[in-house]
């Protein structure tokens, strides 16, 4: 399957607990989290969904959750990849003292990964790669996770064409933010397309 998503998580626990059999999300946490980062009015609550139908919200809505130790907000305005989208991301990341945050935009359509990872708030990674383009951005010490892409590339070889898939690579990195990718399930076998969100509408 071809991937879409455009997404932020903080965590200040291991990933493997926080997002384990039975979490549930705050509603009214998660309502706040939501509302603290948009405008005020700007978000109305609008019923419930798991993460595999929020991964690339309809621009005019957005999902988030607030779990025990760890924040996720889903927003294709993350896709945008300008200052909002950073200011955005930046946000999330300070969402929660401590956390780790990784931010992940993938699109087919565009064959491009961008990865952003803080730590207690402070941006450490920041990449933005393209099957087109090649290496857009790449900013800060690289992540165990994404060494094995760079192999090539650090040997010499031109980055374009991109010598990795785009695409490949963001779903290792999101192994970084939930401890296991996007699509595997964990040693209790939860199942993290099944994460319980709020959805919430822009107005």
């Amino acid at each position: 399957m071809a991937w879409s998503v455009a997404l932020a998580c903080a965590t200040t626990g291991d990933p493997a607990e926080v997002f384990g059999t039975g979490v549930r999300t705050d509603h009214g946490a998660a309502a706040r989290f939501v509302r603290a980062l948009y405008p005020p009015g700007a978000v109305t609550e609008a019923g419930d969904t798991v993460l595999d139908f929020a991964l690339w919200p309809y621009a005019d809505e957005v999902f988030a959750g607030a779990f025990d130790g760890a924040v996720l907000l889903c927003d294709r305005g993350l896709f945008r990849l300008d200052e909002d989208a950073r200011r955005l991301a930046d946000n999330v990341a300070a969402a929660l003292p401590g956390a780790h945050c990784g931010v992940l935009v993938l699109h087919p359509v565009v064959s491009g990964c961008w990865f952003r990872w803080y730590e207690s708030g402070r941006l450490r990674r920041d990449v933005f790669v393209t099957a087109q383009d090649g290496v857009v951005v790449d900013q800060g010490d690289r992540l165990p996770a994404e060494r094995p892409f760079w192999k090539a590339l650090d040997a010499g070889e031109p980055d374009v064409p991109l010598p990795f898939s785009p695409e490949e690579y963001g779903l290792a990195l999101s192994r970084c933010m939930f401890g296991r990718g996007l699509a595997e399930r964990g040693a209790d076998g939860s199942l993290l397309l099944e994460l319980p969100l709020r959805r919430f509408k822009l107005n």
